[in-house]
């Protein structure tokens, strides 16, 4: 009863002046807010992170091709480098922890159907490839083991590709132009839109399934072969390259890393070179796991700072009122109120402007997600070219709430105000009666 009847003085005090109570409480209000709100926008960039690493497969280990070093390069003429089809033969010898594997060649071309053209990428895989790169079959199949065997020339659209050059017609049975190399691949299955990858660090770069077009891989072997020219200025360049990706798949997560020791063991031969690239996914994640955890740390404690602010605004206005009740505390001493009673009064009210900042911080931080999307939505529709120019981070994460934030936000706002409640409480019940009655 005792503690409802301090309660209720201490809030109709803060009545008493409504503006200097407001401002107090925005401050604990930005502070709670922004804990959330940082939180969970950190969270959301991590989880982007980790979709995309996990996209790659947990349990994949990935081999890539990469131009060597300038110095390493033919001054002239073409220049041999990455992964052979005899290494893959090897890998799948010689590593015993090995599911399956596949052997994948990229170049970049141009496709024509009647008068219409598409630059793109010409994609060389097996049937495995789909199910490893989350690829969704929308009419037609993806290439079969037949076909591949058979060296059909035959090829799969990606989604943006069919649009482009068959906006009005299906095109499943037409024949799609290769004029670099005077070839026609029959249409087999077009593929659903994918999202694009995204560069994962500095292990591998963001990659778009938009353009491509897929040929089984022996087919394009068979056909376009391994090497590439250029002709720049009078000038003629090259490259031979068999295979530009093996991604790996063994029988246990428990396997990867040793299986990735293995791997980068067998092809030693490169490390002179410098034309090779390993890419585990499952060191990736962990590494995110770790950025993430050291990330949100550091949103927490800029976070905190706000709530910090909040706090000294909190003693500012406790230290104000004491200044100004002076009279009345004396008043409340002479008739028989102890140092506890005093004490009680200025944390309750402390804690009353902690406890209503904390509330509405939690409110607000709630709406987070669709606060961020709406901003999102009226950049994108106001200014598209600046949008188009941000990251992909930027304009596609999603902020998730962070369940713990919030009663650890409500927490720590409440102790702040406690925390700088406490010297002006105990500032006031010092008074000397006598010498605060006299005050005028």
């Amino acid at each position: 009863m005792l503690w409802l009847r301090t309660l209720r003085l201490g809030v109709k005090s803060l009545l008493l002046h409504p503006l200097r109570s407001l401002l107090t409480v925005l401050g604990i209000f930005i502070g709670v807010a922004s804990v959330i709100w940082l939180l969970a926008i950190s969270e959301g960039i991590s989880n982007e992170a980790q979709r995309q690493i996990e996209s790659l497969g947990a349990d994949t280990i990935m081999i890539r091709s990469v131009p060597p070093p300038s110095d390493k390069l033919a001054a002239s003429g073409v220049t041999p480098y990455g992964l052979t089809r005899d290494e893959f033969d090897m890998l799948l010898r010689t590593v015993p922890t090995l599911k399956s594997a596949i052997p994948i060649r990229e170049i970049k071309r141009t496709f024509k159907y009647e008068d219409r053209t598409v630059e793109g990428r010409l994609v060389g895989c097996t049937p495995e490839y789909a199910e490893a790169t989350r690829l969704t079959v929308d009419r037609g199949h993806f290439i079969t083991d037949a076909e591949n065997f058979r060296r059909e020339s035959v090829c799969v659209l990606a989604s943006d590709v069919a649009a482009k050059l068959f906006p009005y017609e299906d095109p499943i049975g037409k024949r799609v132009y290769l004029p670099e190399h005077t070839d026609f691949y029959r249409v087999v299955g077009v593929l659903k839109f994918r999202n694009d990858s995204a560069a994962i660090g500095g292990s591998m770069e963001a990659q778009s399934f938009r353009s491509d077009i897929y040929i089984p891989i022996k087919t394009l072997q068979q056909r376009i072969g391994d090497t590439v020219t250029r002709r720049a200025g009078g000038s003629f360049s090259g490259e031979v390259i068999e295979l530009n990706q093996i991604t790996l798949t063994v029988n246990s997560v428990d396997d990867v890393k040793s299986t990735a020791a293995l791997v980068e063991e067998a092809l030693r031969s490169h490390n002179d070179m410098e034309d090779i690239s390993v890419v585990v996914p499952l060191e990736l994640l962990e590494q995110a796991k770790t950025t993430r955890l050291m990330f949100m740390v550091f949103m927490g404690l800029v976070a905190a700072i706000s709530l910090l602010v909040g706090g000294i605004g909190i003693m500012n206005i406790m230290l104000a009122t004491v200044t100004e009740r002076t009279r009345e505390i004396g008043i409340r001493r002479a008739l028989g109120a102890k140092r506890k009673d005093i004490i009680s009064q200025f944390l309750v009210e402390a804690a009353v402007l902690s406890v209503v900042g904390g509330a509405t911080g939690i409110l607000a931080g709630i709406f987070c997600k669709p606060a961020v999307v709406l901003a999102r939505e009226f950049v994108a529709k106001a200014y598209p070219e600046t949008m188009a120019a941000l990251p992909d981070v930027v304009r596609n994460v999603t902020p998730a709430i962070v369940p713990e934030s919030i009663p650890i936000a409500f927490f720590i706002s409440l102790l702040v105000g406690v925390v700088f409640g406490l010297f002006p409480a105990i500032r006031a019940a010092k008074m000397n009666p006598i010498e605060a009655l006299r005050h005028e």
